[in-house]
């Protein structure tokens, strides 16, 4: 898989993506998920300075985030509420992911950074398509053509079926040919909670 690297095609696909890219956001190119991606995102200003204020540990592996999504936000759950297993699982999170007195606990970590797009190429577009079918839980994504794929409206019409958008690199400048399906999780899970994690370690 080829690598989006160049600023200028950042700038680009940027221009290109419109409203679906935040225009305060950042862009990097990152190996995630098996493969080069350029991916746009923006921290969440509050919760980045909350954690950089507490100097919080990473938020690492499933089982801590799965046991911190049982807790809701900001809201203090009495402890005599929660079984002996769930306690002592809660005593394991990282300093600053949770308030805990003598009587309750409240969960004070949230998603750090929020992923407005995830852009994959690569010199056969369809190895590029089926690689952002893997962001599918966890962002928007579209690939990046560096010419028209054999059978061009077949291609759009398998890329719309995945929700992928397709940006073509034509010989004025990148556009967007295909819309990307916007990004709208069902349910917050532990998986798509972990990959925003992974990002931030990266990005912070």
């Amino acid at each position: 898989m080829a690598v989006v690297a160049s600023s200028a095609v950042g700038r680009s696909v940027r221009a290109a993506s419109g409203a679906l890219v935040h225009a305060g956001g950042h862009a990097k190119t990152l190996s995630l998920l098996g493969t080069d991606a350029l991916v746009f995102y923006r921290f969440d200003a509050t919760e980045h300075a909350r954690r950089q204020s507490a100097a919080m540990t990473a938020l690492t592996g499933m089982q801590t985030l799965e046991t911190l999504l049982t807790l809701p936000v900001d809201m203090p759950v009495p402890l005599d509420s929660l079984s002996a297993g769930d306690r002592a699982a809660l005593r394991r999170l990282p300093a600053g992911s949770v308030h805990r007195d003598r009587r309750e606990i409240t969960r004070r970590a949230v998603r750090p950074l929020h992923v407005d797009l995830a852009v994959l190429t690569g010199q056969q577009p369809r190895h590029a398509l089926k690689a952002a079918t893997r962001f599918a839980p966890f962002c928007s994504r579209a690939v990046l053509l560096r010419r028209a794929a054999p059978r061009m409206d077949d291609f759009l019409n398998e890329a719309s079926f995945y929700g992928v958008g397709v940006l073509l690199d034509s010989p004025c400048d990148i556009e967007m040919v295909l819309q990307p399906r916007p990004y709208r999780p069902q349910r917050h899970t532990a998986a798509a909670w972990n990959f925003i994690e992974e990002l931030y370690q990266r990005v912070r």
